[in-house]
């Protein structure tokens, strides 16, 4: 613990430690930069996001006022942060957004007339999947139903290019949209996004990298003009692995709890370490609703302690995690150290819930149970 003038180590002995860290926050991921070329030589402010989302709304916006601005990044945050800007100077300071990476970016409303928890987040869609600890049956449904799961993709995919002035902007991701929401990186758009960068205010860039000088910063397109902003807001995420091993001063811990550089974060339910038993992590593997998420992995942590059930042998819960890790790298590629159950979360609820004791099918009747969305309401009643 720490003060304004002095430090104080405290030691305290427990039963059980459980961290609720979060992912998003206290590490800013800053990228790397061309040497000599990086943000020490610029002479203008840079910021990240997670310092910008500290100040209150006066203060941001006497920072943006009448300024020129570049927002780096490609996710939710960038494209915030893009619009408050464009909001504050329109069309004669215009906000910059340069992405080095192109996800779907996704409107509200419905798809064609579907919502997209019908498309996504029922339990037929995940009969479109393998998942981990699945049965022949379900093996060899998810195997013939393959067509079906690209074609589900590739209509979500065709709305959005219909939606909105992809083409136009050349930012239709090289992915498709089942391998962005097995991920966790659909980015959902402020509703006027494309409208700012329709009239200018919003001005959109691709680049692979990035260098600064003392009055701005080049892009990697060779017929793009220098930048000159005035601010740089680095929306670059954070550093939830680098975070979540500084937690532990033992590089044994630290290496135990991390994984291999090719392996998921080894938790066993995404919450406890099988060789870490008595440690459990709330809040660091993702899903599309992390609040309720989290609160269901809660309720299963608040039953394991109260002795509702027990843990199973390290070399189960290691199978286990193997059997999750092998979905995430089929279905999230290269992403797959973002622990992403999104597009799997019912699967992953009914484990919880099987642990509990409590009932995994939370709806009523046949066909309510296989095509209606899952959301946080049905799993409110969960004692």
């Amino acid at each position: 613990m720490g003060s304004l003038f002095y430090w104080v180590c405290q030691e305290y002995e427990a039963d059980f430690v459980i961290l609720c860290i979060g992912r998003y926050s206290g590490l800013p991921n800053i990228p790397e930069f061309h040497p000599d070329h990086g943000l020490e030589v610029f002479k203008g402010k840079v910021m990240h996001s997670m310092d910008y989302s500290k100040m209150d709304n006066a203060e941001a916006a006497e920072l943006i006022k009448g300024k020129r601005i570049v927002v780096i990044g490609s996710q939710k945050s960038a494209t915030d942060i893009a619009t408050e800007c464009a909001n504050a100077n329109g069309t004669d300071n215009p906000c910059t957004m340069i992405l080095r990476t192109v996800h779907w970016m996704f409107p509200t409303g419905s798809i064609w007339g579907f919502h997209l928890g019908s498309l996504y987040f029922n339990r037929f869609s995940e009969l479109l999947v393998h998942k981990p600890g699945e049965t022949f049956l379900h093996s060899t449904l998810a195997t013939l139903l393959s067509p079906m799961r690209w074609g589900v993709s590739k209509f979500v995919e065709s709305y959005l290019r219909w939606k909105l002035p992809l083409k136009k902007y050349k930012m239709i991701p090289k992915q498709s949209f089942l391998e962005d929401i097995s991920s966790c990186e659909i980015v959902l758009l402020p509703d006027d996004f494309y409208d700012k960068v329709e009239e200018g205010s919003i001005i959109l860039k691709k680049s692979q990298s990035i260098s600064f000088f003392k009055e701005g910063l080049n892009i990697d397109d060779q017929h793009a003009e220098p930048l000159k902003p005035d601010l740089v807001i680095l929306a670059t995420g954070y550093k939830g692995d680098e975070k979540l091993k500084r937690i532990f001063l033992s590089p044994t811990f630290q290496d135990c709890i991390m994984g291999s550089p090719t392996s998921i974060v080894p938790l066993y339910r995404q919450i406890i370490h099988p060789r870490i038993p008595r440690l459990a992590v709330i809040g660091y593997s993702e899903s599309i609703s992390n609040l309720y998420t989290s609160e269901i992995r809660c309720r299963w942590l608040a039953h394991f302690l109260d002795g509702a059930f027990e843990l199973p042998s390290v070399k189960e819960m290691e199978e286990d995690v193997m059997k999750w890790e092998n979905y995430m790298k089929q279905y999230a590629t290269r992403k797959y150290r973002r622990s992403c159950i999104g597009a799997l979360h019912i699967w992953y609820n009914d484990q919880l819930c099987q642990d509990m004791g409590c009932k995994p099918r939370r709806k009523k009747g046949f066909f309510a149970e296989l095509f209606e969305y899952y959301g946080p309401t049905d799993y409110a009643k969960i004692d």
